[in-house]
């Protein structure tokens, strides 16, 4: 029985709609790889995470189609397209199918972070067994990771998504649930062209 499922929200790498912020310093085409070779490492690290866990991975994605995306990524990944709606509708859904699903730990990650790990990922899922809510901290104000044990919903009720008030607001709707919440490192997201400066592409690769 698989009792954890991590899910990656990402989207088909298409020039002028992957990577919007960047475009003025990469243009359409280098933004969209940017974000395919980001997507691909965060993926790849994902995955890994089979070996040493019982977990399953699904990839919700957006733009494209399931065909462009198994063309890209392969068949072997579970699919889901993201539903309607801005960000926490997408992650209230994404976290209430899976404990639909019968999982007892469920996290969501981007694929904006190119330093999320692994190790890190594995780290959310052990903080869960102690904790109700786990997030991982952006420098840009936002989170890269969000973890639960069970679906609340209320954690993404009036969030200004896209700000750097991200973190702040929903850890304070977290607090006033009187949630146990704990916290793993904070990492830069790459998503305005300022954030180009401290990326080593190597990293990618």
């Amino acid at each position: 029985m698989i009792s954890e499922k991590l899910i990656v929200f990402t989207r088909y790498p298409e020039p002028g709609k992957a990577k919007t912020r960047l475009i003025p310093v990469l243009g359409k085409a280098g933004a969209a790889n940017l974000h395919r070779l980001m997507a691909q490492k965060a993926i790849a690290r994902a995955l890994s995470l089979q070996n040493s866990r019982r977990l399953s991975v699904e990839i919700h994605w957006a733009g494209g189609s399931q065909q462009l995306m198994q063309d890209w990524l392969g068949t072997d990944i579970i699919y889901q397209n993201q539903i309607e709606g801005d960000l926490g509708a997408k992650m209230t859904a994404a976290f209430q199918n899976s404990f639909n699903s019968g999982v007892d730990k469920a996290a969501i990650i981007g694929t904006d972070c190119p330093t999320l790990k692994a190790e890190i990922m594995a780290q959310a899922f052990d903080k869960l067994s102690q904790h109700d809510l786990v997030l991982g901290p952006a420098k840009d104000g936002g989170y890269y990771l969000i973890g639960l044990r069970t679906a609340i919903p209320e954690l993404f009720n009036g969030i200004n998504w896209g700000t750097s008030e991200v973190f702040a607001a929903t850890r304070a709707i977290a607090q006033n649930l009187d949630l146990n919440i704990a916290c793993l490192p904070i990492l830069a997201d790459i998503d305005r062209p300022e954030d180009l400066l401290g990326l080593d592409i190597n990293i990618l690769k």
